[in-house]
Order: structure tokens, then C-alpha cells, then sequence
């Protein structure tokens, strides 16, 4: 048996050059996860109209002044992590984050919303976004019908994981009022 090599992480700055030299297209659909460049599945209808839906119940607390919504923008998680999550609730910057990607401390919410990448985004991202300190995280599994919630990071991860299905409404923690039904995100 052969030994494994290590494998060549890039850091943030890095994968950012790849994209100013051309190597990278700004169209890809790539993410930097843990120093690997990966490659995003294909956006469905269903994924679409899943993040869709969310856009459309999130956007009031962007009305109102209370936050950001971004959608499927980069959020920088430290030297080796830049995933591009299909939403975040940011909090309010007056510069909408055009000077800089926001980080794990501008993250209220993050939202995966996942068909054929589900298992992936739960035991590779939700545990990346938690050890990264963002308060809450949900995969959106659309293959399932249900939705994974990840609150109390910690360096191992989240501490609190649960699964929401239909028939259960959902808040964020920083928004204890809005009432989003599972049933409504799956669509």
C-alpha cells in the first residue's frame, strides 16, 4: 500500500487570485471549503423555488431595517473557508458588505437548502458553519422533507442539532417572531 499525500490546501487570498487570473470564471460554481475548491451541484427548480420561498418571508426583516438577506454570496469563515451558502441573515452594515465578505460575527442565519447535496451540507458544512461560531444554521433537505437545525456552536460543531418536519413552524433565534412553517420552505 502506497502512503497518502497531502493534499494542497488554498487559503481564501489564493482561491480569490485564481479568480482574478481567469482560472477560476466568475460563473463557476465553486466554493472554498476547508482549503478544497469544490464544486456546487446545479441549481433545481425545486432548490430555486425553495430559496425562493425563504427570500420572500426574510426580506421583511431586510424592509424593516433588522438585517441583511444575502443570497448566494460568499461568507468568509477564516483563512481556509469561503462557502456560499443559498441564504444568510446578515446584520444590518450601511454598506451592504461591499467593502468586505462578511464573516462568522456579521452571521445571524445561514441557510443550505439541499436536494442532491444534503448529506454533504450535513456532515461537512453544518459542522464548518458551527465551529466557524454563526449561531444557527438549517439544511433544507428537500429529498427528505425536512429541515436539520444546528444551534450552540462550539469548536466540535453545533451542540443542539434537530430536525424539523412538516407540520412544525420555525424561528430563527434572532427573530423569535417570525413564524416560517416547514411545510411553506419545502414548498
Amino acid at each position: 500500500m502506497g502512503v497518502a499525500l497531502p493534499l494542497r490546501r488554498f487559503t481564501v487570498e489564493e482561491y480569490h487570485r485564481l479568480a482574478e487570473a481567469g482560472i477560476l470564471r466568475e460563473d463557476e460554481r465553486v466554493e472554498l471549503i476547508e482549503g478544497a475548491i469544490r464544486e456546487m451541484p446545479p441549481i433545481s427548480s425545486a432548490h430555486a423555488g425553495a430559496v425562493n420561498r425563504l427570500l420572500d418571508r426574510l426580506f421583511s426583516l431586510q424592509a424593516k431595517g433588522q438585517g441583511i438577506v444575502s443570497v448566494q454570496n460568499p461568507i468568509r469563515l477564516g483563512p481556509y473557508s469561503e462557502p456560499q451558502p443559498d441564504l444568510a441573515l446578515l446584520r444590518p452594515r450601511a454598506d451592504f458588505y461591499a467593502s468586505a465578505h462578511p464573516g462568522p460575527s456579521d452571521v445571524l442565519l445561514v441557510i443550505e437548502v439541499a436536494e442532491s447535496s444534503a448529506d454533504y451540507d450535513r456532515e461537512h458544512k453544518l459542522p464548518l458553519y458551527g465551529r466557524a461560531g454563526i449561531p444557527e444554521a438549517w439544511v433544507v433537505d428537500l429529498a427528505r422533507g425536512e429541515v436539520v437545525v444546528g444551534r450552540d456552536p462550539s469548536p466540535e460543531g453545533y451542540r443542539a442539532i434537530r430536525i424539523a418536519r412538516r407540520g412544525e413552524v420555525l424561528s430563527p433565534l434572532a427573530f423569535p417572531d417570525l413564524a416560517l412553517p416547514v411545510a411553506e420552505i419545502l414548498g
